[in-house]
């Protein structure tokens, strides 16, 4: 009945199809997306799939076999539609198609869009009217280069935004001629764009003009007897030569070309990138596609380059692909619409462009055997960091899934929770929550703090919220044993039996409870759920019945703890530390965060009603946001330009803050 009720779903969405181009969008019974295509004619694209004639690949085929519903989006042409593919792929990653798979930050040198712009590192390439050069493969050689740049032009070297103004005194790097003094107001913005005009084409490959430029300069100087000028520019001209002489020359024709080669097989699909600019090797860089098993070569080169242009920091005059395509005329339109100029995608056969596709697989061949060697290593990692954590904390099965809690303060003020994730022994960082702690006691108390992080995070699980589903296979908690009994608190008060331990920094010493065989006397009545009546025996959860939170109920059970002492290289220990970390430096950041905002009283300005004013009187009088947090309705209302009702908004927003 149900492959009935699928067939007519699907069939009744095909007769409406249009026969325009446009998008389509494959979904299974759940809703997720599967599949995400473009079609000049979407009518005829999406019916060829269901049609009982047409032979699909075992991918496709058993995507077709998921399809419960379909969507489409109409555009006014192919390019608009390919436009349209390549963005909602980017979005939803669908699992069927065939995806860019970049799990490496890489770095670039961009030059800031400003009225006297800044040569800086940066990893993120991002539409802001910057200019961006790489990527590169190794980030000590973009920060070599960088202090070469500031060595040759008199960039500034400080870092920060000048507009030209004269905002403060010349520093030792103006006097140094190291730098124009834009800070002083004594920079020209043309003398500087033609100083970044020479950054640009030492970036795009083009020293030789740059050279041609500074000897045409130093004689100049010379003749006019400036001997300490053109000393300077001798000096400039030494270290850009010596530049070029590490340089690799692949191509007479001194055109920027990016080669791209594929390698695929078993182990996977890898891609390889050569950035060719003016004939010289700037660069190389690796990817790995997902979903490309039995896909073929030309395909998957085809989606590389239709995912990887779509945020590439520049389109070269020539793409140089291994194989053709067949969305070639399409997708170079678009390429050349994005560059603004010419631009060719080809497929060379011979010759000296041939030569450098076959470096490119060549080196695709080195990357793909080193990335299967280094995931095969990864893999085997995971698997002995997951059986050490099974065996020294008793599981009867590995620990697929570990939570990490931390508590970030300062005296008890701003504090917050962090709650990260681990799955397979990677950072799930979709997963990670943070908590701004409601408890607010007149001294630091982090065990307190704890417990209520942990009895908000497993009372969302048992109230049902979506974003707390997953319960972990084990809950690491950050610190010893204080803080792991008042966790163990929370997950007693809620009935559950989740695993937990504690990571004390001091030795790297585990704290592992030893199960208690049953509650405390007479204290079985501070449990937070209310349990069926038909049920016999157990506090297995099954409702919130206390909504109210408190510390100062007893603990259910008392415990007893075993310490373990991992080696300090042990994969199991070395995930622990991992994850500890990360969970201190999530709540560290949005501690601080908090903190800024409660420094700069910025918080109380959310508050609707709340000015300027009012948010200078109300800090005035209580001293900083606690002391206005501490204080009852009548005296925040009895602060000049307030009114009951404001007040408490005031005391509403900040119990929530």
């Amino acid at each position: 009945m149900a492959k009935s009720t699928l067939a007519e779903n699907i069939q009744e969405k095909l007769k409406q199809l249009p026969g325009q181009p446009g998008c389509y969008i494959y979904k299974d019974e759940k809703g997720d997306v599967l599949y995400i295509g473009k079609a000049i004619s979407l009518k005829n694209r999406v019916r060829s799939y269901f049609q009982e004639s047409t032979r699909h690949g075992s991918r496709i085929a058993r995507m077709v076999s998921k399809v419960h519903d379909l969507e489409w989006i109409v555009v006014d042409s192919e390019l608009e539609a390919l436009v349209l593919e390549c963005n909602l792929i980017k979005q939803h990653r669908p699992p069927f198609n065939v995806r860019l798979r970049d799990d490496k930050s890489y770095p670039y040198i961009t030059i800031t869009n400003e009225k006297f712009p800044r040569v800086l590192f940066t990893r993120k390439v991002r539409k802001d009217g910057a200019k961006y050069f790489g990527p590169y493969t190794s980030a000590f050689n973009v920060r070599d280069s960088l202090q070469l740049l500031h060595k040759i032009f008199p960039l500034i070297p400080c870092g920060k935004s000048w507009n030209g103004t004269e905002e403060q005194r010349p520093c030792l790097y103006y006097h140094l001629g190291r730098c124009l003094g834009p800070c002083a107001g004594l920079s020209d913005k043309a003398q500087y764009a033609t100083v970044i005009d020479k950054v640009e084409r030492f970036l795009n490959g083009k020293e030789e003009s740059i050279v041609d430029d500074l000897r045409a300069d130093m004689g100049v100087a010379a003749e006019a007897l400036d001997f300490e000028k053109a000393a300077k520019i001798r000096d400039q001209i030494i270290a850009i030569e010596s530049v070029l002489q590490r340089q690799k020359v692949l191509s007479n024709d001194q055109v920027d070309q990016d080669v791209i080669a594929i390698v695929k097989d078993d182990r996977g699909t890898a891609i390889q990138m050569l950035y060719i600019r003016s004939g010289k090797l700037i660069g190389q860089r690796q990817y790995v596609l997902d979903g490309a098993g039995d896909a073929s070569s030309a395909l998957a080169v085809q989606e590389f380059v239709k995912q990887y242009y779509t945020d590439a920091a520049e389109v070269p005059k020539e793409i140089l692909l291994p194989v053709e395509i067949e969305e070639r005329n399409i997708v170079q339109t678009w390429l050349r619409q994005k560059k603004g100029s010419a631009m060719t995608l080809e497929v060379p056969q011979q010759g000296e462009k041939a030569r450098l596709v076959d470096l490119a697989a060549a080196n695709a061949e080195q990357a793909l055997n080193q990335i299967s060697t280094e995931m095969a290593q990864k893999e085997q990692w995971i698997d002995d960091a997951m059986s050490q954590l099974q065996d020294a904390v008793g599981l009867d099965s590995p620990p697929i899934r570990v939570e990490g809690y931390d508590i970030s303060n300062i005296q008890g003020t701003s504090p917050v929770g962090s709650m990260v994730v681990t799955e397979n022994g990677e950072a799930a960082k979709a997963e990670y929550r943070r908590f701004k702690v409601r408890y607010h006691p007149e001294s630091p108390n982090d065990f307190a703090m704890m417990h209520e992080v942990l009895t908000r995070r497993l009372r969302a699980y048992v109230d049902g919220d979506e974003k707390f589903q997953k319960l972990p296979d084990l809950i690491m908690i950050d610190g010893g044993r204080g803080q792991l009994a008042a966790a163990l608190k929370a997950r007693d008060e809620l009935g559950l039996s989740v695993p937990m331990i504690g990571l004390a920094k001091r030795h790297e010493l585990l704290y592992i409870p030893n199960e208690p065989p049953v509650a405390l006397e007479g204290q079985r009545h501070h449990v937070l759920v209310e349990s069926d009546p038909t049920e016999t025996s157990g506090t297995d959860a099954k409702r919130i019945k206390d909504p109210n939170y408190s510390y100062e109920r007893p603990a259910l059970r008392d415990y007893t703890y075993r310490e373990i002492e991992l080696p300090l290289n042990s994969p199991g220990l070395m995930l622990l530390r991992k994850l500890r970390d990360e969970a201190h430096r999530f709540a560290l950041t949005f501690h601080r965060k908090l903190r800024d905002k409660r420094i700069s009283g910025s918080a109380l300005e959310e508050i609707p009603g709340v000015g300027p004013r009012r948010k200078r009187l109300l800090l005035r009088t209580f001293g900083s946001l606690e002391g206005i947090r501490r204080a009852s309705a009548e005296e925040i209302a009895a602060v000049p330009t307030m009114t009951k009702v404001l007040a408490e908004k005031v005391r509403e927003y900040l119990a929530e803050s």
